[in-house]
């Protein structure tokens, strides 16, 4: 049995891959003692919590310390085997581009967890997962560009002159795309500054819509018409936009507007009649109405009233209500709505007025 165990195999003895394998038995069910029993203790510790740190700590554990114990034992059987110098540079190498990997991966959804905390803290709409996505795209790229860089490094290879060509390629790039950077910027001032959210009703211009995504170039709008209404990033923030979403209140201003012949008593009517029927209204709240200006073909009366609501169909309920009335009790009590009018002439030169 021993002559057998000290037979050579590969350059090593039977007994020596016999003790690898056996490191490599052990660690494996150690790991899985370990996962079945604290890692699930953790998670359900974790799970009663409010706190966010804990269920971080546990991500961590499961993404990170897991594999990389996995990778770190298999590593630990195999540097007891007398290998080549080339195979052992080669296990090495495969070695450090897991932990990499591994590491990196850790980071990268550190960061995902900590950004889609603090993005459901400020928005309540479910909008999170695609507000973090487009920032999670540029963070990715600079956490896996310098993850490569530490490893090219730690590998013994010079990265002086990679970081240099990176520099004058950075530079070069940057010129060259300055447009598609100002977009960038300009979607980190919207992340963070939040002037607007996935969902809001906003108005740019003359248009107006729905926003449906925010991306790293472009923002995209669902008009009022239908159409999908795709705006770079920079117009945005340097447009004024109108945000209806936190409108919290409307503030109505409308004019009725009557004719000349209308009896002075009656005149001094109107406001309170305008004013009963705004107060029977639910979630109005009537602010003043006045004789406003005597105009060229009518007496203009002007009313201010305040919608308690944000909702836009509220509003129009409130018009439409409002409306209707004003225009069943001028009919009841004769008062005339004005119109714009204008003497034209007849064939004779004389206007219409002279021939009456």
């Amino acid at each position: 049995m021993e002559q057998f165990l000290q037979y050579t195999f590969w350059g090593n003895t039977i007994y020596s891959w016999l003790f690898a394998l056996g490191i490599v038995i052990v660690s494996v069910i150690g790991i899985k003692l370990f996962r079945y029993v604290v890692l699930k203790r953790l998670k359900t510790w974790s799970a009663s919590t409010s706190a966010t740190w804990d269920d971080l700590l546990v991500i961590g554990i499961e993404r990170l310390v897991v594999p990389i114990l996995y990778v770190g034992f298999l590593y630990l059987a195999i540097s007891t085997l007398h290998l080549s110098p080339k195979a052992d540079k080669v296990v090495h190498i495969i070695y450090m581009v897991v932990l990499t990997f591994c590491v990196l991966r850790l980071i990268s959804a550190v960061f995902r967890r900590l950004l889609m905390r603090v993005t459901r803290r400020r928005t309540d709409d479910g909008s999170a997962e695609q507000s973090v996505s487009g920032l999670m795209i540029v963070l990715n790229v600079v956490i896996w560009i310098l993850g490569i860089i530490f490893l090219i490094d730690n590998l013994g290879y010079s990265v002086t002159t990679l970081i240099t060509g990176l520099g004058i390629g950075g530079i070069a790039v940057a010129l060259a795309a300055q447009n598609i950077l100002g977009d960038l910027f300009s979607y980190f001032s919207i992340f963070f500054d939040k002037p607007f959210e996935i969902g809001d009703s906003i108005t740019i211009g003359d248009q107006s819509g729905t926003v449906e995504k925010i991306g790293i170039k472009t923002t995209r709008i669902r008009t009022l018409s239908g159409d999908q209404l795709v705006c770079s990033n920079s117009d945005l923030t340097n447009s004024r936009v109108n945000n209806f979403k936190r409108l919290e209140t409307r503030r109505i201003v409308f004019i009725l507007r009557v004719v000349y012949n209308t009896p002075p008593e009656v005149l001094e009517e109107i406001p309170g009649i305008v004013k009963k029927i705004i107060d029977k209204q639910p979630k109005v709240e009537y602010s003043r109405g006045h004789l406003a200006a005597l105009d060229h073909w009518s007496i203009n009366f002007e009313f201010v009233y305040i919608v308690l609501s944000p909702d836009y169909g509220v509003y129009m309920d409130v018009q439409h209500a409002i409306y209707m009335e004003v225009i069943r009790i001028f009919k009841e009590r004769s008062i005339c709505f004005a119109f714009p009018t204008q003497p034209f002439l007849t064939g004779d030169g004389d206007s219409a007025e002279d021939v009456a």
